[in-house]
This record gives C-alpha cells, sequence and structure tokens, in this order.
C-alpha cells in the first residue's frame, strides 16, 4: 500500500514538471547539442552520401553501411527531425541529399525492412516538405514492401530464412517483432493512394503478430516462424534476445511503438488493449533499472531461460544496457499517453523519466566524441557478438522522435 501511495505522489509530482518552465529549455538543449554533434558527424560521413552511419568500431571510428542495410534510413530521418526543429539550412540539404540517395530502395523486395528504411527517411521527408515525388517514392516503397506478404500465414515475411540457434534448423518464413514497426508504410500508402490492399496487409499482419508474438502476460517472443502450406506456427525462437522463452527488450519496445501505431491507423480497441499491456510489461517489470533504462534482455542469466547451443549469449555474463530499447519506448509512450484514458499521465511521465535518463551524462556522448553518434550504452545483437555497448543509429533516431513528440505534448499540439 505504501508503495502504491509513493507511485501516485511520483507521478503527480512528474505530471506537474510538463508544464514546468524548465522542461522546453531541456528540449531545446538536446536539439542544440544533436545538431551540433549531427553536423560534426557530416563531416565524418563524407562527401558521396552512399555509406549510412551505422556504429562506431573498437577504436571510435565510424562504421557505415550502404543502402541495402535495414538501418540506412535512420540517419536521413534524424536531419529531418533536426531540421523540423532547428530550420537550419545546412541540415535540410543535408537531409535531401542523404534522402536522395536512398531512392532505389522503392523497388527493394529482399527484406521487410523498407518501413525503417524508407518511412524514417522520405516519410520524415514528405512529412515536412509535402514533396509529391518524397509520396510517390513512398507508395511504391509500399508497393515493394507488400509482395512479402502471404495471405496464408497472413504476415509479411521478415528474413528469406532464420537459422535457429540450437542446432542447424533453417525455417523459411520467419517473422520477428520488429515487423510491426514496418507497418506505417502501408497506412501510409492506403491513405494517400485510396488503396485497401495495403491497409489489408497491414492490419492482418498486425493481428496475426498480437495472436503470435504476444503471450499471455504481455511479453513479446522474437521470432514466429510459419508453415506456408498450412499457415501454422512451426517454432517460437528468438534471433537476438538471450531465449525463446525470455523478453529481449528492444523486441519489446518495437511491439509496444508498433501496436501503438496501428490504434492510431486504425482506433481498433484490440491494437490499444495490446499497447496498454506491453507498456505495462515494460514499464513495471521489476527487473527495469530505477533510470528506466533497460537490461538488453529482461530475463538475461536468470534461472529458466537457457541459450540456444549456437548463441553468444551463453558467453555473456554482464548485464548491459539498451539505451535504444529505452529511445524507442520513450517514443512510444509519449503518443500512447494521448490515447489511453487512464494511464496516460503514467506513460508521459515515465516517458519523461527516459528521456531525462538518456540525456544525462550516463548516456548522452559529450560533444566531439562518441563517433558524433548522440547516445551510448545500445546493443545490436549480443547473440550475434555484434554491436555490444555501442552507439547506435537508431537509438539517436528515436531518442530525437521522443524529444520531437514531448516538445509537441508541451505545447499543447497535435503529434499527428
Amino acid at each position: 500500500m505504501k508503495q502504491f501511495i509513493f507511485l501516485i505522489i511520483l507521478f503527480a509530482f512528474l505530471s506537474l514538471s510538463f508544464s514546468s518552465k524548465n522542461e522546453p529549455a531541456f528540449v531545446k538543449e538536446n536539439f542544440n547539442y544533436a545538431a551540433r554533434q549531427v553536423k560534426l558527424m557530416l563531416k565524418d560521413a563524407g562527401v558521396n552520401k552512399s555509406a549510412f552511419p551505422r556504429t562506431i568500431n573498437k577504436n571510435n571510428r565510424l562504421v557505415a553501411t550502404d543502402m541495402y542495410d535495414w538501418t540506412s534510413g535512420f540517419f536521413p530521418g534524424s536531419l529531418w527531425l533536426l531540421y523540423g526543429q532547428k530550420k537550419d539550412p545546412e541540415i535540410k540539404r543535408a537531409a535531401q541529399e542523404w534522402t536522395q540517395n536512398l531512392e532505389p530502395l522503392q523497388n527493394f523486395t529482399q527484406h521487410h525492412d523498407l518501413g525503417f528504411m524508407m518511412y524514417c527517411s522520405y516519410g520524415n521527408a514528405y512529412r515536412i516538405t509535402g514533396s509529391e515525388e518524397y509520396k510517390k517514392i513512398l507508395v511504391q516503397s509500399a508497393r515493394s514492401l507488400s509482395t512479402r506478404f502471404n495471405p496464408v500465414t497472413g504476415c509479411i515475411k521478415s528474413w528469406n530464412t532464420f537459422k535457429s540457434w540450437h542446432g542447424n534448423k533453417v525455417y523459411n518464413f520467419p517473422v520477428i517483432i520488429d515487423n510491426m514497426m514496418n507497418l506505417e508504410l502501408l497506412f501510409f500508402a492506403s491513405e494517400v493512394t485510396g488503396d485497401s490492399s495495403f491497409r489489408h496487409i497491414a492490419v492482418t499482419h498486425a493481428l496475426n503478430t498480437m495472436k503470435n508474438h504476444v503471450r499471455d502476460d504481455y511479453s513479446t517472443c522474437h521470432v514466429v516462424c510459419y508453415d506456408t502450406i498450412t499457415g501454422n506456427v512451426t517454432a517460437q525462437e528468438t534471433a537476438q534476445g538471450y531465449a525463446d522463452n525470455s523478453t529481449w527488450a528492444r523486441g519489446q519496445a518495437w511491439a509496444l511503438y508498433g501496436f501503438t501505431m496501428v490504434y492510431r491507423k486504425t482506433k481498433d480497441a484490440r491494437f490499444l488493449k495490446t499497447a496498454e499491456g506491453l507498456a505495462g510489461f515494460f514499464i513495471h517489470h521489476k527487473n527495469l533499472p530505477a533510470d528506466k533504462i533497460p537490461y538488453w534482455d529482461f530475463n538475461a542469466l536468470q534461472p529458466g531461460y537457457t541459450p540456444g547451443v549456437n548463441s553468444n549469449a551463453k558467453n555473456i555474463q554482464t548485464l548491459y544496457r539498451d539505451a535504444s530499447a529505452a529511445a524507442i519506448v520513450a517514443s512510444a509512450l509519449m503518443e500512447l499517453s494521448i490515447y489511453s484514458k487512464g494511464k496516460s499521465n503514467e506513460y508521459r511521465a515515465t516517458g519523461v523519466e527516459m528521456l531525462h535518463s538518456l540525456a544525462s551524462p550516463a548516456y548522452r556522448a559529450p560533444l566531439g566524441t562518441n563517433g558524433h553518434f548522440l547516445l551510448t550504452q545500445s546493443v545490436g545483437s549480443i547473440p550475434h557478438n555484434s554491436e555490444i555497448n555501442v552507439p547506435l543509429v537508431y537509438a539517436d533516431y528515436y531518442f530525437l522522435e521522443a524529444l520531437q513528440r514531448y516538445s509537441l505534448l508541451l505545447k499543447g499540439r497535435p503529434l499527428f
């Protein structure tokens, strides 16, 4: 009872802070810092704009990818988010140039991440400029993404294959929880063209994800594999989490963000209930640290959770934090707070706590360091022994998006 009363007082206190004169200054300072840091990265990234920033190596030097990597849209997207706040013509030019270099991806069909690649870049570009050319490219991107939908499974195929950590088993129709993030591109295409087939695919995929990825306690499974003849589930495993039955923190974040967005697009109460359940699991979990920045997996190193024999997770004894998961959740909670009738203050307060933690010296890099990324301490994939405790471009993107959404809430303006 005492703990309950304490939480009520805490949430009331944090709710008052939303209108504090210090909060707009907090947002402004972070965008000012981000603009300076990103301009330094623009110098590092070079002039050809075909190597897209992703992380840093052990020597703190920039690691970049080609356009076909799933992360390629986040740097252009971050530039657009910064331009939307700063109205800096130098940043706008860079955003236009980096976005333009992704244009060939509108016809790409080799994996499911076109939503990340194109909606984070071209989607923000269209939102800010209203360019018809950007809209056309987004619609074609949605057509390309739609080719991966299978009506038998009722899902968009994520990867072409998935090799289990438990031996040599290979699955040919894997669907990952991350795929929820790509549905916004389909909803957009349906809205601007009037073609309901895009929306049908998105809703069908979301319903099947809700059925087969979301557990009874609102934790999530990372990878669900399907039989394309029967449509049945053949496996529920993990690729980037600790164990098949654990809850990978960023996967839970993708789910929360994705189902919140799908509720915005459909107003279907089932999706709101799911989003609220996912949020409750995350923010009330006993293993969530006090600063609200999660460990990379909620169940890592715990009894009853065993990594696959081929997973590098079995070799890791450190509970690494994942700032990227916190940034995604902070952004999602800002949106969820405007839909939830009973928990609005709680969601917003928690999102603000996360933002303040991310912006603290514990996670925000000093200017001119960290390969000119904004945040430290993210995790790519411990099972693959890849990108452990490093900056990641998508952590920066969702940090900026969460700040943007918080800024709009402080001003009493709509988020969309």
